[in-house]
């Protein structure tokens, strides 16, 4: 019998997946627990439906993480900060503030967690990678300067 599974079953296949299965078990453990539909022409192009509708969804979500990426893409920003002995700096500046400097200079809100940067200590140039999407990546110089 062939069937649509409607959530994820172990050793069957992933929710939405078209499967044939044996009569009995369709009927008696699968169609009971809400697990799997009959898969009738009518099934079947609803979720043809809602599979193309994911698809498109998807490639409006990478479209707009390429152009987050290219807005960032081989920047460089400033940060001014107070600046002790031999250029250490007094605390540091962590991924939480690059998230705020992305958003005060690019007017882009980024969880801080995909900012790629280890804590900063001391006067330099550093190179931060900011994961927008998985697999797509933006990587601009960070420049920590001390304030005048």
């Amino acid at each position: 019998m062939k069937i649509i599974l409607l959530k994820d079953v172990k050793d069957l296949g992933k929710k939405g997946d078209v499967v044939d299965t044996s009569d009995g078990y369709a009927r008696n453990f699968l169609f009971p627990r809400k697990l799997a539909q009959e898969a009738t022409s009518e099934n079947l192009h609803v979720v043809n439906m809602k599979k193309d509708s994911e698809r498109k969804q998807k490639l409006k979500e990478i479209e707009e993480a390429q152009a987050i990426a290219e807005k960032m893409k081989n920047k460089e920003v400033t940060i001014n900060v107070k600046v002790g002995e031999n250029g250490r700096l007094f605390g540091a500046v962590t991924s939480k503030d690059v998230a705020e400097i992305i958003k005060k200079n690019f007017g882009i809100d980024v969880d801080k967690k995909k900012v790629v940067v280890e804590t900063i200590k001391m006067v330099g140039s550093y190179d931060v990678e900011v994961k927008v999407y998985p697999e797509i990546s933006a990587k601009f110089k960070l420049n920590i300067a001390p304030t005048e």
